[in-house]
């Protein structure tokens, strides 16, 4: 299954399958105008990274995999932990540290949602370290048509 960001026009497609066939660590498939639509594949062993969105809040659910999250007010504080499994849903809010560690001997296969929208629209970054590098050159920014918070906090990774 192919699915490819069109912006904001309406969409619709079967997310679970969409989720279980994504092999790039971040496939972004729907931005629109106030929220963002990400798959995502985490290797075994891996994770997403300790990191925070200062004015984003995220939603997850996996399609596939073990895992286990982790979650804080500080990223040396993270007091929230949770092993979570196919169809478990992770609610992030917006400045909360957190991380998703695949903790499985599969790739762990899951859905982001992000409010507001928060990565380049379409973008696809087959690694962490390819979402790690487009980051740092400014390449992965929400496109100027979306909403975005005043402040405009830029997101810590630990």
């Amino acid at each position: 299954m192919t699915v490819s960001d069109s912006g904001a026009r309406p969409n619709a497609f079967d997310i679970e399958a969409a989720t279980r066939q994504n092999e790039n660590y971040r496939t972004v498939v729907w931005t629109g105008k106030y929220l963002q639509v990400t798959l995502m594949s985490i290797p075994v062993g891996e994770s997403i990274g300790l990191e925070a969105h200062p004015e984003t809040d995220q939603f997850l659910r996996l399609d596939a995999g073990t895992g286990r999250v982790v979650m804080g007010p500080e990223k040396d504080h993270l007091d929230f932990e949770q092993d979570v499994v196919d169809g478990w849903s992770i609610q992030v809010p917006a400045g909360t540290w957190h991380d998703v560690i695949n903790t499985g001997d599969s790739p762990l296969r899951l859905y982001t949602v992000y409010a507001p929208s928060h990565h380049a629209d379409g973008i696809v970054q087959a690694t962490r370290a390819d979402a790690e590098r487009d980051e740092a050159a400014g390449a992965d920014e929400p496109p100027s048509w979306t909403v975005q918070p005043p402040t405009g906090g830029a997101d810590e990774h630990a």
